[in-house]
């Protein structure tokens, strides 16, 4: 299995604007084979006087070879040729991307 965490950064005020863009349920992405889910998590424990939120956006993938179908998927590529054309929001701060191959021989049922 391969996770993909996203992390970002916005100002204080804007984490519902990524919640709103990356929490929709459906999509292309969920319709490539591999996909598993997607979960969208606001950072509860703020340092106080902090002017930041974050967000981590977790995709998990049945394997990397999913993820690079999605990756070279029309969608996904026309998706980014969009956002390069769009201005960046002035409240999006920073964003991470981290990938992360799950070493654990089962999955924890909740």
């Amino acid at each position: 299995m391969l996770v993909q965490l996203r992390k970002i950064t916005v100002k204080e005020g804007f984490s519902e604007k990524i919640v709103e863009r990356f929490g929709k349920p459906g999509g292309p992405m969920s319709e490539i084979p591999g996909f598993i889910d997607r979960s969208v998590m606001v950072k509860k424990n703020r340092k106080k006087g902090e002017e930041t939120e974050e967000v981590i956006v977790m995709i998990r993938w049945e394997s990397e070879e999913a993820w690079k179908t999605w990756e070279k998927s029309p969608a996904h590529i026309e998706g980014h040729r969009n956002k390069r054309n769009q201005e960046k929001p002035d409240y999006l701060l920073d964003t991470e991307v981290s990938m992360y191959l799950v070493k654990t021989p089962e999955q924890v049922k909740v």
